[in-house]
């Protein structure tokens, strides 16, 4: 693997996996969850090309399961095509995304956990707690570089299941919106923050509070925001991702997000900064 200037650059397992990715090369975990993995936990980093013979070596299979899970693997949007050039894992979400993002989950989200919420008997409070306690129980493998991702879209999965609206729920899914967040912010893979919004979430779901549902899910965004941000944080390249914050809070207003007021000035999103690399 080299940086475009020729500088090698040693392949880093997931910290914590060696020893599993040494057993599943005999094939014991697909190509597309251990090359996710690995993208998810910047082994890979942003923006690299990716080269499939050396990919299929290291996995120890054929070039053909790695080629159908890069094919999985765009549409996750975690690699993406570059005519003539091959394909590369994507570049992180620079500021704009990562603003459009929230923003349109806080359209969807808050109002489906609290259209969720109103019936006690058939709310999905309580698959919601089993879920994270489930997640809870992986102990250390709860670092894994795709762990927290899985965890997340199920939990939310369940909310959206319940809601009962296709449309709704399949622009989520098109938003990917856990696998591009959580390549920003590492030092919550084991989840602890995420553990407990989503179990206020559930739990005012549980209960049937509308209200508390929605404002849990409302402070888990915001929340998530801040977290996601340090992402972005390391250098006079990005603005401060406060602004981003406030401006999302005034659009957060009933008929305002989406369009700022329809005065205020938006900053080009911006290219994140991880020297582009090559796994090659």
């Amino acid at each position: 693997m080299e940086e475009s200037d020729g500088h090698q650059i040693p392949f880093v397992e997931p910290s914590g996996t060696e020893s599993r990715f040494e057993s599943d090369r005999k094939g014991a975990q697909p190509p597309y969850d251990r090359i996710k993995a690995m993208i998810l936990s910047k082994a890979i980093p942003p923006d690299t090309k990716l080269n499939i013979d050396k990919l299929a070596r290291e996995l120890g299979v054929s070039q053909t399961p790695v080629r159908e899970a890069l094919q999985r693997l765009e549409g996750d949007k975690l690699v993406v095509g570059k005519k003539p050039r091959g394909l590369w894992t994507t570049p992180l979400l620079g500021e704009r995304e990562l603003r459009d993002l929230i923003e349109v989950r806080l359209l969807m989200e808050p109002w489906s956990a609290r259209s969720v919420a109103h019936d006690r008997a058939t709310n999905p409070g309580r698959e919601m707690l089993t879920e994270i306690d489930r997640f809870v129980a992986l102990g250390e493998l709860r670092n894994e570089g795709y762990a927290l991702a899985s965890h997340d879209v199920a939990f939310h999965d369940m909310i959206f299941n319940a809601v009962g609206n296709s449309f709704l729920h399949d622009a989520f899914r098109q938003l990917h919106a856990h696998l591009h967040l959580f390549r920003l912010y590492p030092a919550d893979l084991n989840g602890a923050h995420t553990i407990e919004e989503h179990r206020a979430i559930a739990e005012a779901i549980r209960r049937a509070d509308p209200h508390a549902a929605e404002e849990a899910m409302r402070a888990h965004l915001f929340a998530a925001l801040d977290r996601f941000s340090a992402g972005l944080r390391g250098g006079d390249t990005f603005s401060s991702l406060a602004t981003v914050r406030s401006h999302i809070l005034t659009a957060s207003e009933p008929g305002q997000i989406g369009n700022g007021g329809g005065s205020e000035t938006i900053s080009p999103a911006l290219q994140n900064t991880t020297t582009k690399r090559q796994y090659d």
